[in-house]
């Protein structure tokens, strides 16, 4: 195991010096280098390095942001991940409906864990669905989830709404060995929400169980505290505005829909900026506090002023990302086409990462072909973490977050991320009772 765990290190470390030198004569080609401010004085130089309606803002003003560099010799790789993407080297492929099976028996594996796919091929044919389940795979690897946090509504000089969430996530698949849980349902995730403000939405909540099996489509559930009764939601509603705003439930850290739900097709390769978090890249942050007894991590997040209409002197759009940054990373573009008729958007255009695979820019289309909606996503860099036993957890290493839906007709977006409080819970690792996504009891954690 330790030789090769040492050639996966080898691989990796030759990927990124090849990764990085790509990046330091596109930077030079382009004339955008770290240090420089991109707004609207020089917005050009990002021409053919944002999607469009991102380039916009800059040249109307609406977003400034520095160039950082991206130091891919810093970035924390959790070494069972490194060392389990090794050992699934065309070990799997894609299966008639999009799923993951394992080559010798083609069926799918009872559990996966690390990249399936560590090395894209362009011309594979399903080199989009294996793109997005190492997206999965890398997202869920970072364990469970319990967070206070914010869904606010914005228009282009205010905060219009805020919101206030209890959210939990619970992942039964690519999770580190020590928190795997009984799975007898076969889930590949649970998902709960619960609305705690503001007076008219508090108990509102939503209930969804993703399963495994890839014929099986999502159940999910909501409580309407008007209604006082739990009902069943198409999965297609998935789609639909939460609780009237331009983000749904498909949207997730990036996107959370099931990759057997759409038709995928690789569209290209290209250099691009995407969002990252600085202070993070920097290796800056505050340290994050193990939980005695509850076990987990507890995530503390400076104070910041994280988006526009937080700093009374910013004169752009309300939801820019004023403490974030740009950074030149190389990405797959891929297309989604959903199979449900019903589903909101015709198509969906995804970057990802080509080494991280974490998402960046998630694009969506209506039926006809418009533009409808722009999903903004930060990155950040992993950190590790060491229990008071001396293990090592490796852990989301963000200091802030910038997850935001543009709806590009209507001027206006929503942003989520943003903790209810700096002191709010933003709980990593720490053990969900899997009763708490009970559909009986969903009622009771409504109101």
């Amino acid at each position: 195991m330790a030789q090769l765990s040492l050639r996966g290190w080898a691989r990796l470390a030759l990927r990124i010096a090849l990764l990085t030198a790509a990046g330091q004569a596109c930077a030079h080609a382009d004339d955008l280098k770290p240090g420089d401010v991109l707004d609207k004085s020089n917005w050009q130089k990002a021409e053919k390095l944002l999607p469009p309606e991102i380039l916009k803002h800059y040249q109307n003003g609406d977003y400034a942001n520095p160039i950082v560099d991206w130091d891919q010799t810093k970035f924390v790789w959790p070494k069972d991940f490194v060392e389990a993407s090794s050992k699934n080297e065309g070990r799997y492929g894609i299966g008639e409906n999009g799923e993951v099976i394992d080559k010798a028996t083609g069926k799918q594996p009872a559990f996966l864990f690390g990249f399936p796919f560590p090395k894209i091929d362009p011309q594979d044919a399903h080199a989009a669905q294996q793109i997005l389940w190492n997206f999965f795979y890398r997202t869920w690897y970072f364990g469970t989830l319990r967070v206070m946090s914010q869904v606010n509504l914005v228009n282009a000089h205010a905060l219009e709404r805020r919101t206030d969430q209890n959210v939990h996530f619970l992942y039964y698949d690519g999770v580190p060995e020590k928190e795997r849980l009984p799975n007898p349902q076969n889930f590949s995730l649970q998902q709960l929400i619960v609305v705690k403000s503001p007076t008219d939405l508090n108990g509102t909540a939503a209930l969804s169980w993703r399963y495994r099996d890839p014929t099986k489509r999502d159940n999910v559930w909501s409580f309407v505290p008007a209604l006082r009764r739990v009902r069943a939601v198409s999965p297609a509603n998935r789609s639909d505005g939460f609780l009237g705003s331009d983000m749904n439930q498909d949207d997730g850290p990036f996107f959370d829909g099931k990759v057997e739900d759409f038709t995928w097709t690789l569209k290209g390769e290209s250099e691009a900026l995407r969002f990252v978090d600085p202070i993070n890249l920097n290796g800056g942050g505050e340290h994050h506090i193990w939980m005695p007894g509850a076990g987990g991590w507890r995530i503390n997040w400076p104070d910041l002023k994280t988006l526009g209409y937080m700093d009374s002197n910013w004169t752009g759009v309300a939801w820019a990302p004023i403490s974030g940054a740009l950074a030149k990373r190389p990405f797959y573009i891929i297309e989604g086409v959903p199979k449900d008729k019903y589903y909101l958007f015709g198509r969906l255009e995804l970057y990802v990462d080509k080494e991280t695979f974490q998402g960046a820019w998630n694009r969506k289309f209506a039926w006809s072909g418009e533009l409808l909606n722009s999903f903004q996503v930060m990155a950040f860099i992993p950190r590790a973490d060491p229990r008071p036993d001396g293990a090592i957890d490796y852990n989301q290493g963000s200091t802030m977050a910038f997850q935001c839906v543009e709806n590009i007709k209507r001027n206006q977006a929503t942003a989520a991320g943003i903790k209810s409080s700096p002191t709010a819970e933003f709980d990593v690792r720490a053990p969900l009772d899997a009763q708490l996504f009970d559909m009986n009891s969903l009622s009771r954690y409504g109101k």
